[in-house]
């Protein structure tokens, strides 16, 4: 059961999206703190986090406003301001003592280009476009201990939410760590989603527990 492999979800796990939602505010023409409001109760609701935009626009299609940002110049953009402070020396820590570091979540193509811009200390980057699949699936952590080349029950994800990060990554028998920040990891909470195997406060105490799970 010795944990050799160390995966990490992006969004709140590794990267503050405070800004990013801050920006869709901003496209549909409300109030951020308005926004912001509402993007609370739609999870506090365990709804998808897409509700929020058929909320303030009925028929929102957000694959097709996403294209729409980035042909007006307004695409959706990340670099180290967003980072977490706590990431880079976790990062450095566990792959300095051996541990596989990986990095997947649910971003597009071009979120990807902005992770491995950032130049974390990881052996792996990878983004549900890539893979071609997308959590909650199972058939992504499926994908990922493909990618890792370990048993499940080596490998530790890490993520911010108990619906789309730990129950799928329990089905496919992988230990897991719930970062306790952003909406999903204050708001999200309950046993009849997921029990994970650990849960920190931030990402500088995994390093001292990963070697005792």
């Amino acid at each position: 059961m010795t944990i050799r492999a160390v995966w990490f979800d992006v969004g709140e796990a590794l990267i503050d999206e405070t800004r990013e939602y801050g920006t869709w505010a901003d496209w549909l023409g409300v109030p951020r703190h308005t926004f912001s409001a509402v993007f609370g109760a739609v999870i506090a609701r365990g709804e998808d986090y897409r509700e929020v935009f058929q909320h303030f626009r009925p028929g929102f299609d957000l694959e097709k406003a996403r294209q729409e940002r980035i042909d007006s110049g307004l695409g959706e953009y990340l670099n180290a301001h967003d980072l977490y402070d706590d990431v880079r020396p976790c990062l450095e820590e566990l792959r300095a003592a051996g541990y596989l570091v990986g990095i997947a979540g649910n971003q597009t193509s071009r979120a990807g280009r902005f992770i491995r811009e950032l130049n974390l200390p990881a052996d792996v980057i990878a983004t549900s476009d890539d893979w071609g699949v997308s959590k909650p699936d199972v058939a992504f952590f499926l994908k990922l201990i493909a990618v890792s080349g370990h048993e499940p029950s080596n490998i530790l994800y890490v993520g911010d939410r108990l619906d789309n990060d730990i129950m799928p990554a329990i089905q496919a028998g992988l230990q897991t760590a719930l970062i306790m920040r952003g909406p999903w990891g204050r708001l999200l909470q309950g046993e009849e989603f997921a029990r994970p195997t650990i849960a920190v406060d931030s990402l500088l105490e995994l390093p001292k527990l990963v070697p005792s799970l």
